[in-house]
């Protein structure tokens, strides 16, 4: 199967098995391809490389998501979140939601307790932190995401604040 041709077949593993679920079986078969490729091409322009994938596909998730959602609103991205937090993988306190924002804080991380968990907590954030912002994008480039600070880079808790900024 060509690259093109899977980018194409709609992905449902998030809503078959879960996001913690995914990453878990993600990371099991990354984190030893990293060391294999870090040892011939070192191990910074392998996770480089890695993140910058990890960017496209999310990207190109964001608007798989949209669509199987039935729309692009902050009101659909909310309602996606039910994949994320699955499994209890995430504790979250909404601060606003409305058609212009939508706000929370993540207050319990099992993302990153997992890596942590696999001895891999650097490339946490590579494999899932980074993908936030490419994901809203390619959901709805009308959305912005603001975020200062993670759970994986060792704050207390992580602060979500995506937003409409056109019309």
């Amino acid at each position: 199967m060509s690259e093109a041709s899977i980018a194409s077949t709609p992905d449902t593993l998030n809503a078959r098995i879960g996001v913690l679920t995914r990453r878990e079986v993600e990371a099991r078969l990354l984190a030893p391809l990293v060391e294999a490729l870090s040892a011939e091409f070192g191990r910074e322009r392998v996770v480089a490389v890695l993140r910058d994938a990890i960017i496209d596909i999310a990207k190109a998730q964001g608007a798989q998501l949209a669509q199987s959602m039935g729309g692009d609103s902050l009101d659909e991205f909310a309602d996606s979140l039910k994949f994320w937090t699955q499994d209890n993988a995430l504790e979250i306190d909404v601060l606003a939601q409305d058609s212009e924002r939508f706000a929370f804080n993540v207050t319990r991380c099992r993302y990153a307790e997992l890596y942590r968990s696999l001895g891999i907590p650097e490339l946490g954030a590579v494999l899932s932190c980074n993908r936030d912002w490419a994901l809203i994008q390619g959901f709805n480039d009308d959305i912005k995401l603001e975020r200062t600070q993670t759970i994986m880079e060792g704050a207390a808790f992580c602060d979500f604040r995506y937003s409409k900024v056109r019309g």
